[in-house]
């Protein structure tokens, strides 16, 4: 739906979120921090779908928020957001990518996705820098997940690797009998495949002689992986945010603001799912209410010269295709029981 907005009108926020299905746990995350976010910015108006986690269900539902919204928030996982991303494309809206990290999509629909994410071929920069300014030479084992978003984060890491001149080894355990596929003494891992794929994978590591020197996995850049395997000390993860490592935000609350806010009605601390939904609900309404309306056009050009931050990170796109090119990601490690950044 596309209007003029007044300073002082209620913005109408919508999002497809997944609450049931294969991305609840995160999906559920988002739904929270957007409704600790609305605490802060209080003329604003929640419209929230379930998805199911699922392509057809976005499909059938985003559409219809679309039409009845100021503000389009995508869903969460890059699967989903590339569905959303040609709705938003046919309906001539723009929608708040905070959930789709992939490369692809990113780029995907100019004038209609901003994302707020580090892309995905940047996902394992932090880790990898870490691994070669603070351990011997070693090979790194890459495993790519299935679907695209493993592809990419795969991808990255592969090229990340060649330029650190750390010595790689793209694999798949689906497509190695005999895995892994090392010979030498010591070896490292590096995995980006869904939550449970990861998982899955670390716990055989586990039950192996042949361990890896050190592990990184997507999956454990969030508090309920150390639920999920047996030991979870010293494996490192990856994410879009951890508390701590941003400054002081020039855009929406601060970290602490929100964190209280969030764990005073829930009960828990959020996750990056959460703050990169918040974090897309703040640069959002930022845009259409410095722009005036929710004409896409206007919203874009508004976007496109905004160097920012928020409790989340940086804020800057590509002004000709909408990714994200300011945000970095986060490196942590799990030390007795608990998730550190590095």
């Amino acid at each position: 739906m596309t209007g003029r907005i007044d300073s002082d009108q209620t913005l109408r926020v919508s999002a497809c979120l997944s609450l049931t299905g294969r991305f609840a746990r995160f999906g559920a995350q988002a739904l929270k921090a957007l409704q600790a976010w609305q605490s802060f910015d209080e003329k604003t108006e929640l419209i929230i779908e379930d998805d199911e986690s699922s392509p057809q269900v976005v499909e059938r539902v985003l559409p219809g928020l679309a039409r009845r919204c100021d503000v389009l928030l995508g869903p969460y996982s890059t699967q989903l957001v590339r569905t959303a991303s040609r709705i938003a494309a046919a309906e001539n809206v723009i929608m708040w990518n905070h959930g789709g990290s992939g490369d692809d999509i990113q780029a995907s629909m100019p004038g209609h996705v901003i994302s707020i994410l580090t892309p995905t071929s940047r996902y394992s920069d932090p880790f990898v820098r870490h691994l070669k300014a603070n351990y011997p030479p070693a090979r790194l084992l890459v495993n790519s997940g299935k679907g695209a978003f493993g592809r990419q984060v795969a991808d990255g890491a592969i090229r990340s690797a060649e330029q650190a001149k750390i010595d790689s080894l793209r694999a798949s355990k689906d497509k190695n009998v005999n895995w892994p596929p090392v010979s030498s003494s010591a070896w490292d891992l590096f995995t980006a495949g869904t939550f449970e794929d990861d998982v899955e994978l670390i716990r055989d590591i586990q039950r192996r002689p042949e361990k890896p020197r050190v592990v990184c996995a997507v999956a454990a850049g969030v508090r309920e992986f150390v639920d999920e395997v047996e030991d979870a000390e010293g494996i490192y993860g990856v994410g879009q945010w951890f508390p701590g490592i941003n400054h002081p935000p020039e855009l929406g609350p601060n970290e602490a603001d929100f964190l209280s806010a969030y764990s005073a009605r829930f009960g828990s601390d959020p996750d990056y799912p959460a703050a990169q939904a918040a974090a897309g609900a703040v640069i959002a309404a930022h845009c259409v209410r410095q722009a005036g309306s929710t004409a896409p056009d206007a919203v874009w050009r508004v976007a496109a010269t905004l160097t920012t931050d928020t409790f989340f990170g940086a804020f800057k796109i590509d002004p000709s295709t909408g990714a994200q090119l300011g945000h970095r990601g986060a490196l942590v490690r799990w030390a007795a029981g608990t998730l550190s950044a590095v």
